[in-house]
């Protein structure tokens, strides 16, 4: 049991080693509520190497975040908070195209929208 624990242990070490400051400053800023300096830091990452997975999922992760706090800001009004979640959560999906969380959160405004009888945003 302790040898598997030490594993672990020396497991997530190497994990962390691994990371790139970059992206942990720039989860520290999402953590922090500091999305658009974290998506400065991210942005010209992913421009450099799209199909780094590491930077695409901590990029996915700031603007699913971004979207949210628009989309359930309650001191926002719906046409405050709406289109600006709509196009976080658009990128996410544009850079992890399988993000389901997102998906569901674009067809949810989508249909606000329809219900509204309101275009919905591009």
């Amino acid at each position: 049991m302790l040898g598997k624990l030490i594993l672990s242990t020396l497991g997530a070490a190497v994990i962390l080693a691994a990371a790139d400051p970059k992206i942990v400053d720039a989860q520290a800023k999402v953590k922090a509520g500091k999305y658009e300096e974290a998506l400065a830091v991210l942005d010209p990452l992913h421009k450099a190497d799209p199909k780094n997975a590491e930077v695409n999922k901590a990029l996915a992760e700031a603007h699913l975040k971004y979207g949210d706090s628009f989309m359930y800001n309650e001191n926002l009004p719906p046409r405050q908070k709406y289109a600006p979640a709509l196009r976080q959560y658009r990128a996410v999906v544009a850079v992890d195209p399988a993000n389901k969380d997102a998906k569901s959160k674009i067809t949810l405004i989508e249909n606000i929208y329809k219900q509204m009888g309101r275009p919905v945003p591009q």
